[in-house]
């Protein structure tokens, strides 16, 4: 019988059969690369110093909270770039729920080449399991309604891919990857131009001109500026920014599908499903990547 996959478990699939370097504009041998020469300076002087060059070892990774994981498949990039005789057995994958005490994988080998590549494994795990648990929660709150979570560019720089992917891995999406891949006008932009209207035209003419087939977005700061954008037309979707509920509900009818929404601005765990309820089809979280305590991992020797 061919299995049903509910919308959260087919984005985590998803998710699993990306390529992150393609999609994130991230070189993740480049990331490792320099991450280790960051740690290692000119060598792991104690593992040098303590133990054998010919010294084998195997270590399992254990999770120590509750949530749900992500990094798996960084952390065999980063064990093979460490030494390609490292022999990495996963028995958790990327985006499933873990609890305490679970294994999530086992590598067996150069007992130096483990220990150089530990820290770099839990650092970007605990970081992307944690990106991912508080995502997952997210968006357990928005269940039953038609809102997708989705993220920010307030990403550590050139952690952004990781980032992203995290969120992917929690059963959320992305928003756009960089300043490349989408005109999104906020409130500056607004100012700048000389006004909402003055904005979307330039943004429509640069688009022409250039032949770039980009979504626009722009932010309303309030109901008379929804007024004014739905009265210009020419955009994607319409970014309500710092809106109170009451006012969400009256500018997605306003708009009335004819633009995608998207509530945005101190949308926490206590306030998103009351926003969902209201319609947006978007809800964007700065916190998904900013403010996320990591999940406790830790790599145990065996």
């Amino acid at each position: 019988m061919k299995r049903s996959f509910s919308n959260l478990e087919l984005r985590q699939e998803m998710s699993k059969n990306l390529n992150p370097e393609k999609l994130y504009n991230f070189n993740i041998h480049q990331f490792i690369e320099q991450a280790l020469a960051e740690d290692m300076g000119d060598g792991d002087h104690t593992s040098l110093a303590c133990i054998p060059s010919a010294a084998k070892g195997k270590a399992q990774l254990l999770v120590k909270e509750n949530g749900v994981l992500a990094g798996v498949e960084l952390a065999i990039k980063i064990f093979q770039q460490v030494d390609r005789s490292l022999k990495v057995k996963i028995l958790i994958v990327d985006g499933k729920p873990v609890k305490i005490g679970d294994i999530v994988l086992t590598v067996e080998g150069k007992a130096q080449s483990i220990l150089l590549a530990e820290r770099l494994v839990l650092n970007c795990m605990q970081r992307m399991s944690g990106i991912a648990t508080h995502t997952n929660k997210l968006v357990q709150l928005c269940k039953g309604t038609t809102t997708k979570v989705i993220d920010t560019r307030k990403t550590t720089p050139n952690l952004r891919g990781l980032e992203k992917w995290s969120v992917l891995l929690g059963g959320g999406a992305n928003h756009r990857i960089g300043l490349y891949d989408m005109i999104l006008i906020k409130d500056n932009h607004i100012d700048y131009a000389g006004g909402i209207k003055q904005a979307i035209e330039a943004a429509n003419r640069y688009l022409k001109t250039k032949n770039k087939k980009l979504k626009i977005e722009i932010e309303a700061r309030n109901l008379g500026e929804v007024k004014q954008i739905l009265s210009i037309g020419n955009v994607d979707r319409i970014m309500l920014d710092n809106f109170t509920i009451s006012d969400i509900k009256k500018a997605v009818k306003l708009i009335n599908g004819k633009y995608q929404t998207e509530a945005s601005g101190g949308i926490t765990e206590r306030s998103i499903r009351s926003y969902a309820k209201c319609g947006v089809d978007f809800i964007s979280v700065g916190a998904l990547t900013h403010s996320i305590k990591s999940l406790d991992l830790s790599l145990k020797a065996v």
